[in-house]
């Protein structure tokens, strides 16, 4: 309730006659809810909510178990409800009433999608999503600045396992420039993308992108809306639920500007089951906690811790803390009463009452209660009974779900999923054009070699002709030269026919001459006898003679 400006939220004192106030100058300093399980933490959170929401302070809040759903209902009266508003005198001042508020789901069945992109989540976070040990997180850092360097966006899961494969296909490119990138990491880290894509983490990473300058709606009547995340089912996914929580937190803290300490909070945030938060944090993303509650305070931003124990809490986040709100506690291990003993001393000390003792007889909606006063001091600790809330106390049905979640214009903003042109899509066409280009070579390399092997096909056939013709051009010049030979011999035959038959004619002749002539002498120096022997030898002589002319002009 809001009572002169301030959040009126519980009573203490004799007879509850005591007004509690949260002063909202002292709202962003912090605080947390603590208690263990059905002591009242669940309605101590709807009365702040409710009442920063009439201040005009958008909140935002995890809804585990539903019932924070009802805060869009008016609440019903009872007989209990009517016991309660006496006790607190608040018939005057108490109003059932519904509340502005939007509901979130990041698997978008009970709500409108909420959603942000790998970019965005960052790869401290992501690991932390991952469960990646610091090997495994330092590697999937490199591939976040290759994706930076390469003009690669990383918008949803498979963008992000395009990359890794893509680095992985070719290490030997990138590790001159950013160090030696194991093959085996960047499996393990792709196996643990698909177990979260098998949690739902795939309709996580998308976009649209969630603007969480959305958050900071107000009604038409000045009511900041009350932004409900759905988790009943992304509880059971705590290292999703921690780090898209914490992601809200650090997004808070860049995008707003400094305010310093303003009038009210520009927002407060619920940070339900916040031990989850805690528990498998790593140093370097537990660093970034400490360092976002201490300085988000500046930006007008409130968080709140909602926990069984303040044992959960580290106490460097724990010192940040200044506004404490303890349900009761119970203490029966020794861990548990020394969780019991830490969160007395965060007290300061009541003279009324022994701390430690009453944290374990509170009653349901009963809490110690210490807030910053006007001048920023802690209160001390005070016996409180939390109001009761104005809105319904229970869980909507599925249609007043579903009217809500169409009424809201985010849902039309949010509601489908796009896949724009990312990394994925990229590394493709990268894949693609190595194809084309491979079976480019591929077929170039095979053209030369055809043609190496037409040309030798063609060199070897002209070898072959040349053979051939060669080959034939022997055999013709041979047969040519047999038929030279051969005409030669028979113009030789010829000429040796005529010249034979000339020389018998001749010798023929020249033998008659020669014999005439030798009769002649012969008969002159023998008679008859040497006629005789003359014309023998002038026909011997006459041949001879003719021979050796015949040979001289042959």
């Amino acid at each position: 309730m809001v009572d002169n400006n301030m959040i009126y939220f519980a009573k203490t004192g004799e007879g509850l006659s005591q007004k509690l106030y949260l002063n909202p100058r002292m709202a962003n300093r912090h605080g947390f809810i603590c208690g263990a399980t059905g002591t009242g933490k669940t309605v101590t959170l709807k009365v702040l909510a409710e009442s920063f929401s009439k201040m005009g302070v958008p909140v935002f809040l995890s809804d585990v178990k539903g019932d924070l759903s009802g805060m869009i209902r008016a609440g019903e009266d009872s007989e209990g409800m009517q016991k309660r508003l006496d006790r607190f005198d608040l018939r005057e001042d108490f109003e059932y009433q519904s509340f502005p508020a939007v509901f979130y789901d990041i698997y978008g069945k009970k709500g409108t999608p909420l959603r942000t992109t790998i970019s965005e989540m960052g790869p401290n976070l992501l690991a932390q999503c991952l469960g990646l040990n610091d090997t495994q997180a330092d590697v999937l850092s490199v591939i976040f600045k290759i994706a930076d360097d390469d003009q690669l966006l990383l918008i949803d899961t498979k963008d992000l396992k395009a990359a890794l494969s893509w680095v992985s296909d070719h290490i030997s490119d990138y590790e001159m420039e950013y160090g030696h990138i194991a093959k085996a990491t960047i499996t393990t880290i792709i196996r643990s993308i698909v177990a979260l894509e098998a949690e739902g983490g795939d309709q996580f990473f998308g976009e649209p992108a969630i603007d969480i300058t959305d958050f900071f709606n107000r009604d038409l009547n000045g009511r900041g809306y009350i932004n409900i995340l759905d988790s009943e089912t992304l509880i059971n996914k705590p290292r999703l639920y921690t780090a898209f929580m914490l992601y809200l937190l650090s997004e808070l803290f860049e995008v707003l500007p400094e305010v310093g300490d303003p009038e009210k909070p520009k927002m407060i945030f619920f940070f339900d089951e916040a031990h989850l938060l805690f528990n498998s944090a790593s140093p370097v993303l537990m660093q970034k906690i400490e360092q976002v509650v201490k300085l988000i305070r500046s930006k007008g931003v409130g968080v709140y811790f909602v926990t069984q124990s303040p044992g959960d809490i580290p106490n460097a986040v724990m010192a940040q803390l200044s506004n404490k709100i303890e349900h009761a506690l119970r203490a029966y291990t020794p861990q548990e009463r020394k969780a019991l003993r830490a969160a007395a001393d965060a007290f300061r000390e009541n003279p009324e009452f022994d701390t430690i003792e009453l944290l374990q007889q509170l009653g349901v909606g009963e809490a110690i209660v210490s807030v910053l006063d006007n001048g920023g001091i802690p209160m001390v600790a005070e016996h409180a009974y939390i109001l009761p809330p104005e809105s319904y106390m229970g869980i909507i049905t599925d249609d007043e779900r579903e009217q809500a979640i169409k009424a809201s214009n985010l849902n039309e903003k949010y509601g489908e999923m796009v896949d724009p042109d990312s990394a994925y899509e990229v590394i493709l066409r990268r894949k693609k054009q190595l194809d084309d280009d491979a079976l480019a070579e591929a077929a170039r390399i095979q053209d030369e070699k055809d043609r190496e092997k037409a040309e030798k096909e063609a060199q070897k056939q002209a070898e072959k002709e040349a053979k051939e013709a060669a080959k034939q051009a022997e055999k013709e010049a041979k047969e040519a030269e047999k038929a030279a030979k051969a005409a030669e011999k028979e113009e030789q035959k010829k000429k040796d026919a005529v010249s034979g038959g000339v020389k018998q004619v001749l010798s023929s002749g020249a033998g008659t001459v020669g014999r005439e002539v030798g009769k002649a002498v012969g008969s002159t120096f023998g008679g008859t006898f040497g006629k005789k022997i003359g014309s023998n030898m002038g026909a011997q002589l006459g041949r001879s003679i003719l021979g050796t002319l015949f040979k001289l002009f042959k």
